[in-house]
């Protein structure tokens, strides 16, 4: 008997021990159904019939051996990518996943092979089945990471976005405490508060890009006239007061003058000094350079401490990555890793770039800034 013959016919039992196996799968399988345990299984194992009793050439089964095989336009769904949403919303991972298309290929191959000896045409079934199994494997796996990835951004969006409110209370209310001077205990509670939430919006602010930019989409930036040394100033200012035990230098010269989008320009300098601030000595100034050139205006943030390993250095604006030394996130001050991100899709908004090097024990971030031309 052939093996789409054989699938067929012997359908209940190899869908019997995928039910059998997904059961197992804990703890997403907990409590499931019969029907949500082989969910899609009956049409994917129609489809890998159908896919055995259709000639196919060398070509064809080789790229379908590499999850390949070509999507017609306005195709339907299939079922292996149906059933790799419905696995992502039940809370399965993606080695249960791929774990059901093993159990299901070892399955099949066992029955198969009980019920009869094979033959030279068995044998090239074999290799066309396991061609089909792992087509029906990479169709899951693509839709299963898009789901996950999906509900992960859903999730971004909807915590920056109900959090804000909250939190835009808290620092309202710090500020009319801040604003009573009812005292210095007060004040100094109403501080901390401050602090506290700006460092908590700053952490959604990250948040959000992070999902804008994962999302495809490109970080939105509003240019306008400027002197963005006024820009830097006013942000280093802020910046002081919510680290009044450190000294923050700035050293400007030549023309700031251009078209920038002021807002990002400071959250920019906001993450290059915080991140010098948690990384450098305590005891030593992070130093903030600014000059204006014909066409581009440099910025540069440099701090002493320890330097950055040079194989850390290609990876250090990929997001959630964290620097030597940050530990392992519980402290709340650390962020989320997502800081020089930010930097550098703000820098390549603007049409910029930003570069990093350490040695001598100092660590600079240096952001040239095309000038662009200014509206008479």
């Amino acid at each position: 008997m052939r093996l789409a013959e054989f699938i067929l016919s012997h359908r209940e039992a190899i869908l019997a021990d995928w039910e059998t196996f997904a059961a197992t799968l804990l703890p997403a399988a907990q409590g499931m159904t019969r029907l949500s345990l082989r969910d899609h299984a009956p049409q994917i194992l129609a489809a890998v019939a159908k896919d055995l009793s259709q000639p196919q050439t060398r070509a064809e089964q080789h790229e379908k051996s590499l999850g390949r095989a070509p999507v017609l336009a306005g195709a339907p769904e299939t079922a292996a990518q149906t059933h790799a949403v419905l696995r992502a919303q039940s809370g399965f991972d993606i080695i249960q996943l791929v774990a059901e298309y093993r159990a299901l290929r070892a399955s099949v191959l066992r029955l198969w092979i009980d019920a009869a000896p094979l033959d030279q045409p068995g044998v090239y079934e074999v290799v066309r089945f396991n061609e089909a199994i792992d087509q029906a494997v990479a169709e899951s796996v693509s839709h299963f990471h898009a789901e996950v990835e999906r509900a992960r951004n859903l999730l971004l969006a909807m915590l920056g976005h109900d959090m804000r409110s909250p939190l835009n209370t808290m620092l309202m209310t710090a500020s009319y405490l801040s604003a009573l001077n009812a005292g210095e205990r007060v004040s100094v509670a109403a501080a901390r508060l401050l602090r506290s939430g700006a460092s908590l919006r700053a952490l959604l602010d990250d948040l959000t890009e992070f999902n804008r930019a994962t999302l495809g989409r490109s970080l939105k930036v509003t240019p306008a006239d400027g002197d963005l040394g006024a820009a830097v100033t006013d942000e280093l200012e802020q910046l002081r007061g919510a680290h009044p035990g450190r000294r923050i230098e700035l050293a400007a010269n030549g023309d700031g003058r251009g078209r920038w989008d002021a807002a990002r320009v400071q959250q920019l300098v906001r993450n290059l000094v915080s991140n010098a601030i948690q990384h450098g000595s305590p005891d030593q100034p992070v130093r903030v350079a600014l000059r204006g050139e014909e066409a581009d205006v440099h910025l540069e943030v440099t701090n002493r401490g320890p330097e950055i390993a040079p194989s850390a250095l290609d990876q250090i604006f990929e997001p959630l990555r964290r620097g030597p030394g940050q530990g392992d996130g519980h402290d709340p001050r650390r962020g989320l890793g997502l800081g020089l991100f930010i930097v550098r899709e703000i820098v390549k908004a603007h049409g910029g770039e930003v570069q990093v090097r350490s040695a001598g024990g100092e660590t600079t971030f240096a952001v040239r800034l095309p000038r662009q031309t200014l509206h008479s």
